[in-house]
Formats: C-alpha cells, sequence, structure tokens
C-alpha cells in the first residue's frame, strides 16, 4: 500500500476511529476497556475508561463522544493476536454512553429498548437531526448466539426506537448515503451489506418477506468474508471492513464491488476518513493492535453532527 504507515502500535483490540477537532484520532481498546486518543506523531493519551467493551464511536455536535459499549468480551491472545471470544463472567448486557473526551466523564444513555436489555451494541452513525443510528451486533454463546438488531436513538436520552430485527448474521457497521436518505447496514456472518430506506426518525421502509428483516440486499461479498465496520465517501461508496480476507472492499450505491485494498492482516474492522481534504483512511487492525493510515483514492463524507 503505498504511502501506507503505522500510526500506532500495541493497542488492546482498536476499534471505532473518530477524528477529533484537533487532529487526532480516538478509538476505542476493548480489550482494556478505554478510549484513548492517538496525535499525529503516534503519542497516545486516555481519554476515559468506561470499562465493558466500548465498540463503535460518533463525535457528537455538542463535542462529546457517543459510544455503544458491547458489555465486553473474553479473550483469546496467541503469539501476535488477540480476538475476542464470547462472554466474560461479569456480562450483564450491553448500553450506549456519552462521553465527554475533555474530562473523561462518562453517562449513560441506554441500556435497554421497550423493556428488552441491549446485547452488544457495535456500531453508531449520527443523522445530524439529534439523533443516531445504532446496530447491536448481540453476544455469541457455546451453542447459541443473539439475532442482532438496528436502532434509532435521540442522543439526549429520550427516547430509543427498534428500527429492524432480526439479523441473523450480526447487525455491525452503519452508515448513512450523503444525502441522508439510505441506511446501510453490514451483517457480519453472511457477508451481506444491505440498505433501508429511511422515512424518519427510527421509521425504515421495508422490503417484504422473504427479508429478514426488511432490507433490502445491496452487495453479497464473495467467497468466505466476514463484514465489519463501513464507512461512507463523499461520492456515496460504501468502504466496508472486511474480515479473514483482510481487505477494504469499496461498493457502490447500487451493488458493484468497485475496489479492494488488501490490509497486512485478516481484521482490518473499522475506518474513518480524515486530513483537510478526508483522502486519509484510518483502520484499525484489530488482532493485532495497530493504527494504520493510508491515502486514500477519494474523499470521505463529512460526517453530520
Amino acid at each position: 500500500m503505498p504511502g501506507a504507515r503505522i500510526l500506532a502500535e500495541g493497542l488492546r483490540f482498536p476499534e471505532g476511529p473518530v477524528i477529533l477537532p484537533d487532529g487526532r484520532v480516538a478509538l476505542v481498546e476493548i480489550a482494556s476497556g478505554c478510549i484513548t486518543a492517538v496525535a499525529p506523531d503516534g503519542t497516545r493519551t486516555v481519554l476515559a475508561r468506561p470499562g465493558g467493551g466500548p465498540n463503535g464511536m460518533a463525535l457528537g455536535p455538542d463535542g462529546m463522544l457517543y459510544c455503544c459499549n458491547n458489555g465486553g468480551f473474553e479473550w483469546i491472545e496467541e503469539p501476535g493476536v488477540l480476538r475476542p471470544h464470547g462472554c466474560p463472567p461479569d456480562y450483564a448486557g450491553g448500553w450506549i454512553e456519552r462521553i465527554d473526551p475533555a474530562t473523561g466523564a462518562i453517562t449513560r444513555l441506554y441500556d435497554s429498548c421497550d423493556g428488552r436489555r441491549l446485547r452488544g451494541p457495535n456500531d453508531i452513525v449520527l443523522d445530524g437531526q439529534g439523533g443516531a443510528w445504532v446496530t447491536d451486533y448481540g453476544k455469541s454463546r457455546a451453542r447459541d448466539r443473539d439475532h442482532g438488531t438496528v436502532y434509532w436513538i435521540a442522543l439526549d436520552g429520550s427516547r430509543i426506537v427498534e428500527a429492524a430485527h432480526p439479523f441473523p448474521g450480526g447487525a455491525n457497521g452503519i452508515g448513512l448515503s450523503p444525502d441522508g436518505r439510505i441506511l446501510y447496514v453490514a451483517e457480519t456472518e453472511t457477508g451481506r451489506l444491505w440498505a433501508f430506506d429511511i422515512l424518519g426518525p427510527g421509521e425504515l421502509r421495508k422490503e417484504p418477506w422473504p427479508s429478514p428483516h426488511g432490507g433490502r440486499m445491496l452487495c453479497q461479498f464473495p467467497g468466505f468474508r466476514r463484514l465489519d465496520s463501513l464507512a461512507v465517501t463523499e461520492a456515496g461508496n460504501i468502504c466496508v471492513a472486511t474480515l479473514v480476507a483482510g481487505e477494504i472492499t469499496t461498493v457502490s450505491p447500487d451493488g458493484r464491488i468497485l475496489d479492494v485494498v488488501r490490509c497486512d492482516e485478516r481484521m482490518p474492522t473499522n475506518l474513518c476518513f480524515g486530513g483537510a481534504d478526508r483522502r486519509t483512511a484510518y483502520v484499525t487492525l484489530s488482532n493485532t493492535g495497530r493504527l494504520l493510515m493510508l491515502p486514500w483514492a477519494e474523499a470521505g463524507l463529512a460526517l453530520a453532527g
């Protein structure tokens, strides 16, 4: 990857990168239960320690970080590789929290919806209208697993709505089209990218059966590929972190695979765009605990606040 370089190493399963106003990259270290900021020179600062399993994040218009917390994992550590496995003994569910990056103060916003406990909140995208769309991946156990769900939340903590369910393969990455009218959701275990037309806050247009949740399938990835987080470009293309194959796969709005960028490990999990022209991609290489930065062929979408 010409021009690529490793900005940070030694991170404990990093995900959820977000560009802060001062140019630093905030990310989660799931295995350490903390939020870390990485400066352009690689210097690291811990911003907060929410515990559990902080996962996807978004920067709000109030300067706060809105964080999905999956409730934690157990971990398998092999030479040079760290990976999540099952639930820890103290797991009691997941939640969504607001974090002040200046003070580290944490406010829990939601841990249930309609009386059902959140299982493993995973990723988040703000809608620019005081709310956000959130995926809940669920949790896996030795003999069964939860179905994934998409929620809509109000950022002020006043309302959470179940918008789409079930995702049998786990709802993971989530993003919006440039006009804010289409919601994209990556389903991990099936290797499918889904699209929903947005009707309003918490309301999605639903396709009939046999769609399991009302989404329309945009793209079925080939071979053994599991999908993680995603980011949308200014042109409306969807860049999906593709596990097992170790790639970032760019999909057009009409479902064609346009490009594949190979990464130096099997679990590139998340990416975001930064730099003055948003043509620098920051990719979390989670198994090996690294943050990769590399030039990108097109500008990333300016995210809604």
